[in-house]
């Protein structure tokens, strides 16, 4: 008959639990419970079964020789064993992830179906994962329950408040292995990574362009659009950028950020400044052999010894052209790319730009919509309406920096300048 005892030492070792209890065999020190074959068996021998109290009572009798973590089943052990030995047996099919746990493949593969079984009853969203549905939960209830001690801020996740506090720390964990250089962010390093690796996931759907990030890709797209959002609340005059507009309000703000210490002048961009100074320098460290003329800049005396050299050593690879300098290559090179979006219909030429692909057609069409008010004259281009309104108010804003000698256009000065070299 079975027996059902409590008591004696020797079964409180015993490691197997069932749902309800675990009884040991004092015959054969076997464990089981109800439910198993092994109990039946023992059954029909009328064998006695004791409960093995170290188990029912919740006792922890199997220890991780890796970490000392106590666990109550073998069964348990063993799948805790896996984090220390790397081991993943569980692969999908579909992508060849390996996973630690029969469960983490189970979940993995929704990724894969589509399955979405965790509805949002607020919203009708649905999610893979039984916790992304609780955090998209506190977006409906508001609940911030991660707050950082260092300013009281709150936050919905935890992976937010960990960012945050870097803020504070100055904690830069990630690190380029090209490098070096140290992101506070995961998502920040892989976008630097693309300087490396050369990636451009972001493409313009209009002329196959790519770019590395998605704000220069934006940025690219008013090429085509010839959108200017951003507009100046003054004059009405409208911008590609945001930068652009803000160093155009210093025009109306009166302020002169940069003054020269030599002659007064004013500049409202430091680039502009910097290249003024120059002229004042007494120095010129760039002297060329050939004729005697120096530079106090060397990219003005790379460019002046092409005159003498008539080297031209910079080729176009597509048609066999050659430059004397880089930056008139680069240029010409858009015509050969599929950067050129714009083909003139009338006579094929190319351009790169919406401005000069407009201001070409209307040599063909004969339209000069920009109209002067003093004496009705028409241009067909916005720029050259500007410099002709210099002749009715007498504005010449070019200004020798050497002799004070002003000019209404860029080019008369700049022949001019040659006097002074």
């Amino acid at each position: 008959m079975l027996m059902e005892t409590e008591g004696d030492d020797q079964y409180k070792n015993c490691d197997f639990t069932s749902e309800e209890k675990t009884f040991c065999c004092s015959q054969a020190e076997i464990k089981t419970d109800f439910t198993s074959q092994l109990f039946e068996t023992h059954f029909n021998q009328n064998e006695k079964l004791k409960v093995c109290k170290s188990v029912n009572s919740g006792e922890k009798t199997r220890t991780c020789q890796h970490c000392g973590k106590h666990l109550s089943k073998t069964v348990s052990l063993k799948r805790h064993m896996i984090i220390h030995t790397g081991e993943r047996p569980y692969k999908c099919i579909q992508c060849g992830r390996c996973f630690h746990f029969k469960g983490n493949l189970k979940v993995h593969m929704r990724v894969h179906t589509g399955e979405c079984p965790f509805i949002c009853q607020l919203c009708g969203n649905r999610f893979p994962l039984k916790g992304t549905l609780k955090k998209h939960m506190r977006i409906h209830t508001g609940e911030k329950p991660y707050t950082c001690s260092q300013c009281g801020k709150s936050f919905a996740h935890k992976e937010s408040l960990n960012r945050h506090s870097r803020t504070h720390t100055g904690e830069k964990p990630y690190a380029c292995s090209q490098c070096g250089t140290m992101f506070a962010q995961k998502l920040t390093l892989r976008r630097h990574m693309r300087i490396h690796n050369g990636e451009k996931p972001h493409k313009c759907l209009q002329c196959g362009k790519s770019f590395a990030q998605i704000g220069n890709l934006k940025v690219h797209m008013s090429v085509h659009t010839g959108e200017k959002p951003f507009t100046c609340q003054q004059c009405g005059k409208s911008f590609c950028f945001k930068g652009n507009l803000t160093s155009h309000m210093i025009i109306h703000s009166g302020e002169s950020i940069f003054t020269c210490q030599q002659c007064g002048m004013c500049f409202t961009r430091k680039g502009s400044f910097n290249r003024h100074i120059v002229i004042h320098a007494k120095e010129k460290h760039f002297t060329c052999q050939q004729c005697g003329k120096s530079f106090d800049q060397h990219g003005n005396f790379i460019a002046h010894m092409s005159v003498h050299s008539k080297e031209k050593s910079h080729m176009c690879t597509q048609c066999g052209k050659t430059y004397s300098q880089k930056g008139p290559l680069n240029y010409h090179m858009r015509i050969h790319s599929v950067e050129t979006a714009y083909i003139c219909p009338q006579c094929g030429k190319r351009f790169s730009h919406k401005r000069h692909f407009k201001d070409h057609i209307s040599i063909h069409t004969g339209e000069k919509p920009f109209t002067c008010q003093q004496c009705g004259k028409s241009f067909n281009r916005k720029g050259s309406l500007t410099r002709h309104m210099r002749v009715h108010t007498g504005e010449k804003p070019f200004t020798c920096g050497h002799c004070g000698k002003s000019y209404r256009s860029k080019r008369p000065l700049k022949c001019h300048m040659r006097i002074h070299l």
